[in-house]
């Protein structure tokens, strides 16, 4: 039986990669996109994405109170963590003050002096994930954690993101490389089994493949 760790990697190469030519919010162009908010809004990536982060948290020995990170990618995950572990109370960081009614940029939870953890769901350059733990301390709270969901291995993310939580840890739950490989077994595992499917030839009865408007063997599909 597959872990809730396993299920959520499965369910990202599934819903949230995709092989192209994308670009990134950097100005960089890459060869894949993922997009983990087709899976932390999904219902069962949902109840996943709680599990996983909520265990990571309690093997890690984070006493936090609250957890949270910046609009809205990390919106998710936040609701996710809350509702699953039943004890972690959620905030969100605005990319800005609001102009209008108390004009606050963290919404939620507001006790300062709080330990809490920060979330992403993709940390590339980093700059999502170092706005909302800047804007957690400047609040009042104790960063004593920060989580992404994956990490993209690339310009730079890590070391920016690791200086800036400094002295929290930071925890990536998978990286980049990780989806990739699951979303490439899956779908050689996909192409294995459309021609493992027995069917016969319409014309002459001998074996044929599925992957045609027709079922044809090799010699009539010419």
């Amino acid at each position: 039986m597959n872990t809730p760790r396993q299920e959520l990697l499965q369910l990202l190469a599934c819903k949230s990669f995709r092989l192209g030519e994308f670009k990134l919010s950097s100005g960089d162009t890459s060869d894949y996109y993922i997009d983990c908010r087709t899976t932390t809004l999904d219902a069962k990536g949902a109840r996943l994405t709680g599990e996983v982060f909520f265990d990571e948290i309690r093997q890690r020995s984070w006493k936090a109170q609250g957890i949270g990170g910046l609009t809205m990618g990390a919106d998710p995950i936040v609701v996710a963590v809350s509702v699953v572990s039943g004890e972690l109370h959620g905030f969100l960081v605005r990319k800005a003050e609001k102009q209008h009614g108390t004009g606050q940029r963290v919404e939620g939870f507001r006790e300062k002096g709080a330990p809490v953890v920060i979330v992403d769901d993709v940390c590339t350059t980093g700059a999502s994930t170092v706005q909302a733990i800047e804007a957690a301390r400047e609040f009042g709270f104790n960063v004593v954690g920060v989580m992404c969901l994956v990490e993209r291995e690339e310009a730079l993310g890590r070391s920016t993101v690791v200086k800036a939580a400094s002295p929290a840890l930071f925890v990536s739950i998978f990286t980049a490389s990780d989806v990739r490989a699951e979303h490439i077994r899956q779908t050689e595992d996909t192409q294995r089994a459309i021609f493992a499917v027995a069917v016969t030839c319409e014309i002459c009865g001998r074996p044929a493949v599925t992957n045609n408007r027709r079922n044809l063997c090799e010699a009539h599909r010419v």
